[in-house]
C-alpha cells in the first residue's frame, strides 16, 4: 500500500495508507453508520463530491459484484475505513473493492482512525478535504483545499443525471434475471426525472406496479404536463441526487410549473427538497447530515419505521404550512416526509428502497402507484 496525506479545512493533517486508484482529490467528508451495503453506499450517486468515512470498522471482506451496484458508475471522491481486506470470501463476489474503486479511479484511504474522524465530524461539522497519494507536504495541500470550489458551489446534478432516457424494465433485486411482467402490462406508465436516482429505487417502482421511463434532470415542464393531459404518463418521480439543492436554480423553476397541476408527484431525498424549494420553503444544511440505515422515523400511522438515511440537507418546519407533516425523524426531530395539501404530491427525506438497509418502508412506492393509478 502507498502513504495518503490527509488536509482537512480545520487544520486536522493525518497519514494513511491507500488502496484504490492514486492521486489528488478534494472533496466534503461526511461519515455512513451503516453496518453493510459498502458497495451499495459507494455506488450511490448522491455520495458525488463527497468523501465516505465508514463507521464499520471492517470493509472489503466480502467483495463486490455487478448486481449491487446502485448505478453504472461510482462518483464519490473517496472512502475512508479503518481496516481494508483485500481477500475476500462470498459466493456473489467477483472481484475487491480494491478493484472495483480502481476501475472507477475512487480513491480509497485505509488504517486510519475512523472513530477519531467520525467523532471530529460529529462535533464540527461535515467539511471540506483534500486527499493525496502524490504530495505530502501540509502546507501545498492547505493552498490546494483554499483553491479548491466547496460542494455547495458545484451542480453535480449535471454529472449524475442521464444523457438520454431510458425505460427500466426491472424488479426487485432478486428479480433481475427477467423482466417484471407486471409493469410490462401496466396501462401507467411514469416519468422518473433523474437527479442521480439509485437503481433500487427504480427496481421498487417497477415492484409497484409502474412503467418506468427515467429522464434527464434537464428537463422541460410544458412537455411533462402535455404528456400527462395526452395520458400518456400518470405521474411523476422526483429521485435522489447529490449536492445543494438551493443552487439548483433552473431545474427548481421547472418544478414549480409542475406542482401547480394534477400530475401526481413523488419525491425522495433530494426530490423531497426540490418540492420544498418549488413551495417556495428553502431548505437548510445540517451540521453532519443523516448517514446511515439505523434511523428511527415515526410515522402518521403511529408507527416507528427503521430507515435508510443519506442527506446533508432539510427542508424547515415553516412547510407545515401548506402540507401535512406524515413522517418525523426521532434522532433529531428533523421532517422526514410531507403531503401537500389538495394536491396529488407527497414527499420523503428518508430512502424506502433501502439499499443497504430495512424494508420497512417499501409501503411507500405502493402508496405512490395507486395514487398514480385513481387518477382518471
Amino acid at each position: 500500500m502507498q502513504k495518503v496525506y490527509l488536509y482537512l479545512e480545520n487544520g486536522t493533517f493525518l497519514e494513511a495508507n491507500s488502496f484504490g486508484a492514486m492521486g489528488t482529490c478534494v472533496g466534503e467528508v461526511v461519515f455512513n453508520t451503516s453496518m453493510t451495503g459498502y458497495q451499495e453506499i459507494t455506488s450511490d450517486p448522491s455520495y458525488a463530491g463527497q468523501f465516505i468515512t465508514f463507521t464499520m470498522p471492517e470493509i472489503g471482506n466480502v467483495g463486490v459484484n455487478p448486481d449491487d451496484m446502485e448505478s453504472t458508475k461510482l462518483h464519490c471522491k473517496g472512502v475512508l475505513v479503518r481496516t481494508y481486506h483485500k481477500k475476500y470470501s462470498n459466493y456473489r463476489a467477483k472481484s475487491s473493492y480494491d478493484e472495483l474503486l480502481k476501475e472507477h479511479n475512487v480513491l480509497g484511504i485505509c488504517d486510519i482512525d475512523t472513530r477519531f474522524l467520525t467523532k471530529m465530524l460529529r462535533n464540527e461539522g461535515a467539511m471540506m478535504m483534500v486527499a493525496s497519494t502524490e504530495i505530502k507536504d501540509k502546507n501545498e495541500l492547505a493552498k490546494i483545499l483554499e483553491k479548491s470550489p466547496r460542494i455547495e458551489d458545484i451542480n453535480y446534478i449535471k454529472e449524475v443525471t442521464t444523457k438520454e432516457p431510458y425505460i427500466h424494465k426491472l424488479g426487485a433485486w432478486n428479480h433481475k434475471a427477467q423482466e417484471y411482467s407486471k409493469a410490462m402490462m401496466s396501462d401507467k406508465k411514469i416519468l422518473v426525472i433523474d437527479f442521480g436516482v439509485k437503481r433500487n429505487i427504480l427496481n421498487e417502482l417497477v415492484e409497484a406496479g409502474l412503467e418506468v421511463e427515467v429522464i434527464s434532470a434537464d428537463f422541460n415542464a410544458k412537455d411533462l404536463i402535455k404528456r400527462f393531459e395526452d395520458k400518456e404518463i400518470g405521474g411523476i418521480f422526483l429521485s435522489n441526487g447529490p449536492g445543494d439543492p438551493l443552487t439548483l436554480n433552473e431545474e427548481a423553476s421547472e418544478i414549480k410549473k409542475l406542482i401547480n397541476t394534477k400530475i401526481p408527484i413523488f419525491g425522495i431525498c433530494l426530490g423531497h427538497q426540490m418540492l420544498s424549494i418549488a413551495h417556495g420553503f428553502n431548505t437548510f444544511k445540517l451540521k453532519f447530515g443523516q448517514h446511515g440505515a439505523n434511523h428511527p422515523v415515526f410515522n402518521d400511522k403511529k408507527t416507528v419505521e427503521i430507515t435508510a438515511q443519506n442527506h446533508n440537507y432539510n427542508v424547515p418546519k415553516e412547510i407545515e404550512k401548506i402540507a401535512k407533516i406524515t413522517h418525523l425523524n426521532l434522532f433529531d426531530k428533523t421532517i422526514e416526509g410531507v403531503k401537500y395539501s389538495n394536491k396529488n404530491i407527497f414527499s420523503v427525506q428518508h430512502h424506502p428502497e433501502a439499499s443497504p438497509g430495512p424494508h420497512e418502508s417499501k409501503y411507500i412506492f405502493k402508496q405512490f402507484a395507486d395514487l398514480v393509478h385513481a387518477i382518471e
